[in-house]
């Protein structure tokens, strides 16, 4: 069997631990009919692990499956859990950084609420790059200090200069992790005070609680402290921090380049771990995942055989992976979200009607299982609102 290259480290050490047969190659797609969103194409997660790096990959990934465009509906910007942290966060960085009237890029910016952030508080102007931007989000005399690029950020955009450059939930998108982060330094050149700052989902996390409802296809990279670390010294950074935050789901990491001729240090963070300690993790992955995806089956049999309504709550990409795994026969009828672009839409494969909570006075549900446990608190107390009070379980 032929060795298979790490995407992050280049070594041949990817090792396949762990496969999901049949998934939709994308989540956030916006689907008009159950029938088109039944019939969307899927794919293959074969999930590798680096012993060299302890870097992730979707070793089965295909880009050209994958679909970015103005259809594409991944913001979190209508709950305010996420907006209080995303605006937190904006402003932190501003302080530690000096960011006050400097000039910003973003990678991946979605509908562009985070440049705006900073362009709001740090009185910032910059550029940012996604092709699923949408030039009618944005409406804060702030915004028009900012130029929206709708495409990925390439080798062709590297004559773009900023002092902060920030990439937040993007680089799990990307399967050529060390070729890209090569480009974004290839860009900064010789501009050394440049300050760039990545924020991902925490492999760490998913392989230690066998997250199954984060392991999607559009996710083809997986990185933890450790591993991410490691790629960004690799490719000329200097680390100046590794930490996570909202409830451990995120992994942000923070860095600067340094010169070619310079030695990089190698000392680790306090949150890095070893590659052979992930390794640990990874090995014993596939037995407690399959333990815990049982228990959601028997639970939600229970419930099938009780006659009872059972709703999921968030209609993104957890969502998608939580039906595609655990209800194939479509016991779930509805997803609930407070996005109201996505209501009337339907969910990729397995084809539920995405509605928004007040679709549920009616319906009455039993069971509301959350998608994301750090918005338990807001959707309970929307459910308390509507006068609704059904058994409540989070993941």
């Amino acid at each position: 069997m032929a060795a298979i290259v790490c995407p992050s480290c280049n070594a041949q050490t990817m090792r396949s631990f762990f496969q999901v047969p049949s998934v939709p190659t994308n989540s956030c797609l916006l689907f008009d009919s159950a029938e088109e969103a039944a019939a969307y194409p899927c794919g293959e997660v074969d999930l590798g692990f680096c012993d060299n790096c302890g870097f992730i990959s979707n070793m089965a990934f295909d880009e050209k499956l994958t679909e970015y465009s103005g259809r594409y509906e991944e913001t979190q910007g209508y709950s305010g859990t996420f907006n209080k942290w995303h605006e937190a966060l904006a402003k932190r960085l501003i302080e530690r950084h000096d960011l006050q009237g400097k000039r910003v890029l973003e990678i991946g910016c979605g509908k562009g609420e985070f440049l705006e952030l900073l362009a709001e508080h740090g009185e910032v102007d910059g550029v940012g790059f996604d092709p699923g931007f949408h030039n009618d989000r944005l409406e804060s005399e702030a915004a028009k200090r900012l130029e929206f690029v709708t495409d990925f950020y390439s080798e062709k955009y590297t004559d773009y200069s900023a002092d902060f450059i920030c990439c937040k939930m993007t680089l799990e998108h990307i399967h050529s992790t060390e070729k890209f982060l090569s480009t974004v330094r290839r860009a900064i050149g010789d501009d050394l005070e440049t300050i760039v700052f990545f924020q991902i989902p925490e492999a760490m996390r998913i392989v230690k609680d066998c997250a199954f409802e984060d392991i999607y296809y559009e996710h083809c990279s997986y990185f933890s402290p450790g591993s991410v670390a490691r790629l960004f010294r690799k490719t000329g950074f200097e680390v100046l921090d590794v930490d996570t935050e909202y409830d451990d789901q995120y992994l942000t990491i923070e860095a600067k380049p340094v010169s070619p001729t310079a030695k990089i240090s190698c000392a680790p963070m306090p949150k890095e771990e070893s590659a052979a300690e992930l390794a640990e993790l990874v090995d014993s992955f596939p037995e407690r995942c399959n333990a815990k995806l049982n228990d959601w089956r028997n639970k939600l049999s229970v419930m099938q055989a009780a006659g009872e309504k059972v709703v999921l709550w968030g209609s993104g990409s957890k969502a998608v992976a939580f039906l595609t795994t655990l209800d194939p026969e479509g016991f779930v009828e509805y997803v609930v979200d407070i996005n109201p672009r996505r209501h009337g839409h339907f969910m990729p494969k397995t084809a539920q009607q995405i509605v928004g909570p007040e679709f549920l006075k009616e319906y009455q549900p039993d069971t509301v299982i959350i998608m994301n446990r750090v918005y338990t608190q807001e959707i309970t107390r929307d459910l308390d609102n509507m006068g609704l009070n059904p058994v409540i379980l989070a993941l």
